[in-house]
């Protein structure tokens, strides 16, 4: 914004579009983080019986005798507890990575294993998926892919009727999922997709929270934005189902929408159409739900509806960055300002339960009014800056998104620094600028060169509250100095 010419330091003209330019290389860079903050991670199933759990602590380590011995009785036994039994000695054994590297070097092992999961006696079958399970939960790749010849089974057990089951293959699906791209490679030719399309039609709500689970660890690899999403979840009815899963209404269930949130987040940071998803109206749905969690908010201390408010954050910040959300209507369907007080009634639930999720809320409160005076408006309005810059102290990350929120709304001109001034927002300047986060001061002086110029009164009364002493403590740093000098230069001329 300031730059050198002919030896002396001036003021550059702050344009709109420079703001822009900036702005945009903001959301980028924070769009990456939150793309790289992925939620890669394996969840295991494990409910002993009563009788199981008081033996004492988990099994021992089995050894290749032992485990041959297992699946021998499993395969060969007499009687269908004595093979049950068998099965679930294995399983409590495959707890232990020793045993599971036994398990999988062991010849005939995942044949045999599979032999089980494929018969003809319900509860056989059943503890057989309960040791791929273990399996899968391991953070070896060599494991999950040596539970390759039982991937085509674990698909077509989604189309059956035990809820359990079918839980049960999701979560072992979505572990082995994420640990090999082999997995994933042999997955997708076999039908995973429609299979699991097919099962967001469950009326369960434990296949839901699986399903939703098994499909995110899909939408993380490294490969879906190229190979999965573009061609398999697009093409699919997926997306309209999520955002349904989504809709506020008695019929929403907070584990199932914080699933599908998740994945509908991992699909929009892939970019590959998100003007689709604009157009199917998640930007409505999204700020409904926003809507919905603030009255939640205000009605529960329940500490958990940050689980849900995260990912849905996340999903509107950046689908306010396409480009096509004007040329879609996206706009309108956030066009009220009930939306921007949901976000302060959540954000003043961040405040005071979860801190960390406050750059969140302010990330989309950037892009609301980045390009929106109808939304600045709405702040202005509502007499929401000085909650705005009560949360300044809460951090250097915190205080750069504030002020740029308030450069937001000072840069749409005169008539908004009007509403700015007078108020607490000079005071709380000068104390930013003995800051020493350089960002921090940064967007201070940004904002600062933003109020000298449409609103020129607020020159005189920084002078008397001593601002050019604030300024001179950061006239030697290389990142400062140009703006440091030309709002000095802009005061004295004032």
């Amino acid at each position: 914004m300031w730059s050198r010419r002919q030896g002396s330091l001036r003021p550059t003209v702050c344009g709109v579009e420079e703001l822009r330019r900036r702005r945009r290389e903001q959301e980028a860079a924070l769009r990456k983080a939150r793309r790289e903050q992925q939620l890669v991670s394996k969840r295991l199933l494990r409910e002993d019986a009563p009788e199981e759990a008081g033996e004492g602590c988990m099994a021992a380590i089995l050894g290749e005798a032992e485990v041959q011995q297992f699946l021998r009785q499993a395969q060969r036994g007499t009687e269908e507890k004595e093979r049950e039994g068998a099965l679930v000695s294995l399983r409590r054994g495959l707890q232990h990575p020793e045993t599971q590297q036994t398990f999988i070097q062991l010849e005939g092992s995942m044949r045999t294993l599979v032999g089980l999961l494929t018969s003809n006696q319900a509860l056989l079958q059943l503890e057989a998926a309960r040791c791929l399970h273990e399996l899968s939960h391991s953070e070896q790749s060599t494991i999950a892919e040596a539970c390759l010849p039982a991937t085509s089974y674990l698909l077509t057990y989604l189309s059956g009727h035990s809820s359990d089951f079918i839980e049960l293959c999701l979560y072992t699906l979505g572990n082995l999922i994420v640990e090999s791209e082999a997995v994933r490679r042999q997955l997708l030719p076999q039908g995973i997709v429609p299979a699991l399309a097919a099962c967001i039609q469950s009326p369960h709500v434990a296949v839901l929270e699986a399903l939703g689970y098994a499909l995110s660890q899909l939408l993380q690899a490294k490969e879906a934005p190229e190979k999965i999403i573009p061609s398999s979840i697009l093409a699919s009815t997926l997306p309209q189902h999520m955002l349904q899963m989504l809709q506020p209404g008695p019929k929403l269930n907070p584990g199932v929408a914080v699933e599908f949130a998740w994945c509908l987040h991992y699909i929009i940071c892939s970019q590959v159409s998100n003007p689709l998803l604009i157009g199917h109206g998640a930007l409505s749905t999204l700020g409904l739900l926003l809507l919905d969690l603030a009255g939640a908010v205000q009605r529960t201390e329940d500490a958990g509806l940050e689980l849900l408010a995260c990912p849905v954050l996340r999903c509107l910040s950046n689908l306010l960055t396409e480009a096509a959300v004007e040329t879609v209507g996206g706009q309108m369907q956030l066009r009220d300002e009930r939306v921007v007080a949901a976000l302060f009634i959540l954000l003043q639930f961040f405040f005071q339960k979860q801190p960390s999720l406050l750059p969140e809320g302010l990330w989309l409160l950037n892009n609301l009014t980045a390009n929106s005076p109808s939304f600045c408006t709405s702040l202005l309005s509502l007499d929401l800056i000085e909650p705005l810059l009560q949360l300044l102290p809460v951090s250097n990350v915190v205080s750069v998104m504030v002020l740029t929120v308030l450069c937001n709304v000072a840069e749409k001109g005169p008539a908004y620094c009007q509403r700015l001034w007078p108020g607490p927002l000079l005071p709380a300047l000068l104390h930013t600028l003995a800051f020493s986060d350089t960002e921090v001061v940064g967007q201070s002086l940004e904002l600062l060169h933003l109020l000298f110029l449409y609103q020129p009164e607020a020159v005189q009364v920084f002078l008397q509250q001593s601002g050019l002493q604030a300024l001179e403590r950061h006239q030697e740093e290389a990142q400062l100095q140009d703006r440091v000098y030309a709002l000095q230069q802009t005061a004295l001329q004032g």
